[in-house]
């Protein structure tokens, strides 16, 4: 399988606090990891060094075949990223959101249009087109930026926290987009802290005090530590 991301000995520092411990993991195409871990952990330095807006103290990062440090801008081409307070501009028009992130990601004016008329559809937004994305409800915010992030067809996204103040079944249809997206050859980097949704990774890494303890599917994880859930895993290994 293809590796989309590949890490090596990754250390980070802030003066003499080592906030990532010499991580190594790879990501593969298509796979849907979820990056766990508590408040403190290190996942948000790591994901940021992974989207290339921080670099690394030491260690080797490669993210869609380029080098993180070196190779910055080509790495930004090819990724797309969704944070937990959303992409989206409040002030502009669902339709003039998309049009604005197809002009940044340099898609063409004849693909544009069709991939929106596409995506108003698929998200059965054709009828709020011109509305405000500040009068869309939660889970309709979420799903456009999820789909924004994703309009330019990259290799990996990145999820930070995508779902936090959603209902259950809000989150469950917005994972039927990441499954899509998976299933589409992209690669889907998350990270959550609802332990449901690890279930429904790939594989995922739990990290704690900088550090990764665990990585392996959800299925390797609970027969290791016998438990019935992720919450189960996760409480172990924080303690």
């Amino acid at each position: 399988m293809k590796k989309i991301i590949r890490v090596k000995n990754l250390v980070k520092k802030f003066g003499s606090f080592v906030a990532n411990d010499h991580l190594n993991f790879d990501v593969f195409q298509g796979e849907i990891f979820g990056f766990l871990g508590a408040n403190g952990a290190g996942k948000t330095t790591t994901m940021r060094i992974l989207c290339g807006l921080s670099a690394p103290t030491s260690g080797e990062v490669n993210v869609a075949g380029f080098d993180i440090v070196r190779e910055t801008e080509k790495v930004k081409r090819k990724m797309g990223y969704m944070s937990q307070k959303f992409s989206l501009y409040e002030d502009l028009t669902v339709r003039e959101n998309i049009q604005l992130y197809a002009g940044i990601y340099g898609i063409s004016s004849k693909t544009r249009k069709e991939k929106m008329n596409t995506l108003l559809k698929k998200l059965e937004l054709e009828n709020a087109q011109n509305k405000l994305i500040s009068a869309l409800p939660l889970g309709w915010k979420q799903k456009l930026a999820f789909s924004v992030a994703i309009l330019h067809d990259p290799a990996i996204v990145f999820l930070d926290e995508p779902t936090g103040g959603v209902d259950p079944v809000t989150r469950r249809k917005f994972w039927d987009l990441i499954f899509e997206a998976s299933h589409n050859g992209i690669t889907v980097f998350v990270t959550t802290h609802y332990m449901d949704e690890a279930e429904y990774c790939d594989r995922v890494s739990i990290m704690d005090a900088g550090k990764i303890e665990e990585l392996g599917s959800p299925v390797e994880l609970k027969e290791k530590y016998h438990a019935q859930n992720m919450d189960e895993v996760f409480i172990h290994i924080a303690r």
